[in-house]
């Protein structure tokens, strides 16, 4: 039997800004661009999360919705510095972490309860490290899965601690909202809504035909999840073939200085994983859906391998620009990088002055 933590910083970014600035401790802050230049919110803390406002918002709304809010610009360095002092606790308590971003990964501490420590030790012991260590706070969720320890760890936030003991995975999914589960996103729930499917016990319920015909080849998949059944390992080191930051939006819009805000942050994140993982790719690739669910990609190859961020940006809007028509609503844009080369496989080259 696994035992598995997934830890999730609160409010990542605006937490960290708090810690900071003293000033802004117990006042609503959003992190992100400026409103005159149709800047998005990439972090919102909990007390401005009390006004609906939300990260992907618009930041001319949030601000709307919450007047007195304190924006403050993203500082990712310092984001990146905070997080790389995590990992480090992370690997104190397991040898098996997985990153999922900056704020986020999946522990396997299989090896340390066989030693005799029960895992909610281990989660409790995580979230006092963090508050002594970082000032801040961290949830966490316990279970035997991958995919139950996520939904887990957002069940009681912020500083949450949820633990769902062995065997009880289908009852702690069963009252759960669907739109808990992964792959089921707002406009699937609504759909399911409608066929008087509203908790992730109803979804368990149905048979395997119905989630082939629903769901096609990922049906099985999401039906594993639904039943508590996931055995995924945590995966420290993967070769990884891309990199990539995705957001949804919280209100589709064909706005192109939102969308080209967006691209510019994203392609940021980006930029920062492959300096981490000290790599250059020479395929840009822009992910984009639209307001009725379609999804399409479009890429680039570049002259020369890239990791800088105003490269990656460029490429990401010369796309984004293309795509972009009279009524066409987006409601997600994603960034990648593809077709690696490490920085000691070829020289660098002066940058070029544009691209096209």
């Amino acid at each position: 039997m696994r035992h598995i933590l997934h830890a999730d910083f609160d409010a990542f970014y605006a937490s960290v800004e708090q810690r900071d600035d003293p000033e802004l401790r117990g006042k609503p802050v959003v992190v992100g661009g400026s409103p005159d230049s149709r800047g998005v919110v990439a972090s919102a803390s909990y007390e401005a999360r009390r006004f609906g406002v939300r990260s992907a918002m618009p930041m001319r709304t949030a601000l709307q919705r919450c007047p007195q809010a304190k924006r403050v610009r993203p500082r990712f360095d310092r984001y990146s510095q905070v997080s790389r002092q995590l990992m480090a606790i992370l690997r104190e308590l397991s040898d098996l972490v997985e990153p999922l971003s900056l704020d986020e990964a999946y522990l396997d501490v299989t090896g340390a309860v066989a030693s005799g420590r029960p895992p909610g030790e281990i989660a409790a012991e995580l979230r006092t490290r963090v508050r002594a260590e970082l000032g801040l706070t961290i949830s966490v969720g316990v279970a035997t899965s991958k995919s139950v320890a996520k939904i887990a760890s957002d069940i009681d936030k912020p500083n949450g601690l949820t633990i769902v003991p062995p065997g009880a995975e289908r009852a702690f999914l069963a009252p759960l909202a669907i739109e808990k589960l992964w792959g089921i996103g707002p406009k699937t729930a609504a759909r399911l809504r409608r066929e008087g499917i509203g908790t992730i016990a109803e979804l368990a319920a149905r048979p395997r035909e119905w989630w082939a015909a629903r769901f096609g080849k990922t049906g099985p998949h999401l039906r594993h999840l639904a039943l508590g059944e996931d055995d995924s390992p945590v995966v420290e080191h993967r070769e990884r073939k891309s990199v990539s930051a995705e957001t949804t939006l919280a209100e589709d819009t064909g706005d192109p200085g939102v969308l080209e805000e967006l691209a510019d942050r994203l392609s940021q994140s980006v930029a920062r994983h492959l300096e981490r993982a000290e790599l250059r790719g020479r395929t840009v690739k822009l992910k984009l859906r639209l307001s009725d669910f379609t999804t399409f990609t479009r890429q680039v190859t570049m002259p020369r391998p890239v990791d800088a961020p105003e490269d990656i940006a460029h490429a990401a809007r010369t796309m984004l620009r293309r795509e972009l028509q009279p009524g066409r609503q987006f409601r997600l844009v994603g960034v990648g990088v593809s077709g690696f080369e490490r920085p000691e496989d070829q020289p660098m080259q002066p940058r070029l002055a544009g691209f096209e």
